[in-house]
């Protein structure tokens, strides 16, 4: 097979079908290339979010984001962890980018209001927030297609169409009203949704690609990239296990991470396995780029988040670890973190500090407040999970350190001193529940801190903890038109590369809650604005 096209995309994530989207709405005739049997890659799997300052979508809701607001934030946050020119061009066209989907997909989206930035008392951060989120989204108008879309990470039930902002209320739904309200409200929208809305991730992914449809864009699965093609310094297309695909005007690389490369991860994060990417994340498009000159940037780094190794899977940690009568400590039986930190900060303790393994403590009074990875309160932990080795249970502080192996003066002397912070309220160690984003996902009716509650209820629980991850933050080094760079910093003509099969403009941090999406779309929309400029120019002489 040797078909020729004007523009090939590697990858059907968001980047992927942004950019597909862009290129085809400029007039130019795309294919989509993705390795899997499903669309949607990790955008499918997530919750969808996107973190995109100053767009329409928050105007409309009446907050005023404003540029140099959203310039202050990622200066104090990434500073030099990524290009200031990458930095400028997120905020420059991610707005735009949002408007081109909104006009040219069926997808809404809606505030995630109240869902702070990650790091909200930084200059230019926002406690109220600044992502959107993709509104229900109706599955019927996949068709056929919907038969082809990636599964979500975490399956809720059809009846239960979570949107995000659920999430935070659903957790407290044994403690707080707006509990119960929340899952009335859910239940409601499944009943008239009639088991036909797609929310989060799901919904994102299946919007770009009913915009492909309209826009004439085909999507061919099970067709893995195996190398580019190139005619003197420039990409002139791709292999597959088919054979050779040409580009008239451009290759954009939006295959994903490489979490599923048990050979990278070795060689660049200390052999770290816990991930909920995509199982066709190998670092295709990364290893293809490197092979004609592409050079990379934090490969040591990933959308980090602590992890609990449940016998089907690592389960990522959100509420767990921040809601008030839990504590994280390493194997001397200390603590090492504020427990309530953005997750990539959490697990970036956990390596820096040394604290691998590491167990979260809780006690029953715990268990009984609030949902836990999933199981409702008051249910016991299932006995796989103790067979496993991801919990232990015991009747005293000592009898637990015991068992996973911790001093037990040790850890008796960690939560006595823990009890007394939340007792006064401040953790003078760590400082929990200071920031607005510790209290996010707190418990507003625990007194006088919404994160600090004391352990004083036997049974205690102790829960493994492994350093997991949505996907790696390293790969190609890319310019502020997405275009793949050379160690030298000279662009490979004919080459782009968007989402997590780039380097990540948010350097060692993450923003807020989208900041993997939000970038990823608008790079990927860059992309194909450039190939775009590089045809009319290459047209004009």
């Amino acid at each position: 097979m040797s078909e020729e096209h004007d523009v090939l995309v590697v990858g059907s994530g968001a980047a992927g079908m942004t950019a597909a989207l862009t290129a085809a709405r400029h007039g130019l005739r795309v294919l989509v290339l993705e390795k899997g049997p499903c669309f949607g890659g990790s955008t499918a799997r997530s919750g969808g979010a996107v973190w995109v300052p100053g767009n329409s979508v928050l105007r409309r809701a009446g907050l005023d984001d404003t540029a140099e607001q959203a310039r202050a934030y990622l200066a104090a946050i990434v500073g030099a962890g990524s290009p200031a020119d990458r930095q400028r061009a997120l905020l420059d066209h991610g707005p735009a980018m949002l408007d081109f989907v909104l006009a040219n997909t069926p997808l809404e989206f809606r505030w995630v209001k109240g869902y702070c930035d990650y790091y909200p008392e930084q200059p230019g951060g926002r406690a109220g927030g600044r992502s959107v989120e993709p509104r229900p989204f109706d599955s019927r108008l996949l068709g056929a297609e919907l038969a082809h879309l990636n599964k979500p990470y975490v399956a809720a039930p059809k009846s239960m169409p979570i949107l995000t902002t659920d999430y935070k209320w659903l957790t407290l739904i044994a403690r707080h009203p707006r509990g119960l309200l929340t899952a009335a409200r859910v239940g409601l929208r499944g009943l008239l949704g009639r088991g036909h809305l797609l929310t989060m991730g799901q919904a994102l992914a299946a919007g770009l690609r009913v915009g492909l449809t309209s826009a004439g864009v085909p999507v061919r699965l099970d067709t893995p990239l195996t190398g580019l093609l190139t005619e003197g310094d420039r990409v002139s297309g791709v292999l597959t296990k088919d054979g050779a695909l040409h580009a008239r005007y451009g290759v954009v690389l939006a295959s994903g991470g490489f979490e599923r490369n048990t050979e990278l991860r070795e060689l660049h994060q200390h052999g770290a396995r816990w991930t909920v990417g995509a199982v066709e994340n190998t670092g295709d498009g990364i290893l293809a780029g490197q092979s004609i000159g592409g050079a990379v940037d934090l490969m040591d780094d990933a959308w980090w988040g602590p992890s609990i190794p449940l016998t089907g899977g690592p389960y990522f940690c959100l509420s767990e670890r921040t809601l008030p009568g839990c504590l994280l400590v390493n194997s001397a039986g200390e603590r090492f973190v504020n427990e309530a930190a953005p997750y990539v900060d959490a697990v970036h303790a956990m390596y820096d500090t040394g604290s691998l393994p590491c167990w979260l403590i809780a006690d029953q009074r715990y268990r009984d407040r609030y949902v836990f990875a999933g199981l409702p309160p008051h249910r016991p932990f299932p006995g796989r999970w103790y067979k496993a080795g991801a919990v232990v249970r015991a009747e005293s502080i000592t009898e637990l350190a015991t068992a996973i192996q911790v001093p037990p003066e040790a850890l008796a002397r960690t939560v006595s001193r823990f009890n007394g912070y939340a007792r006064t309220g401040r953790d003078e160690q760590f400082g929990r529940g200071e920031s607005a984003y510790d209290r996010y996902y707190g418990d507003p009716r625990n007194r006088p801190n919404p994160s600090l509650a004391e352990l004083v209820r036997a049974p205690y629980y102790a829960v493994r903890i492994v350093p997991g991850d949505l996907g790696t933050k390293g790969g190609l080094r890319t310019d502020a038109q997405a275009r793949v760079l050379r160690a030298d910093g000279s662009p490979i003509p004919g080459l782009y590369a968007a989402g997590n099969a780039s380097a990540s403009v948010m350097g060692h941090t993450y923003a807020g809650p989208g900041a993997t999406i939000g970038p990823a779309m608008t790079f990927g929309y860059l992309a194909a604005l450039a190939i775009v400029a590089a045809k009319e120019s290459q047209h004009a002489h």
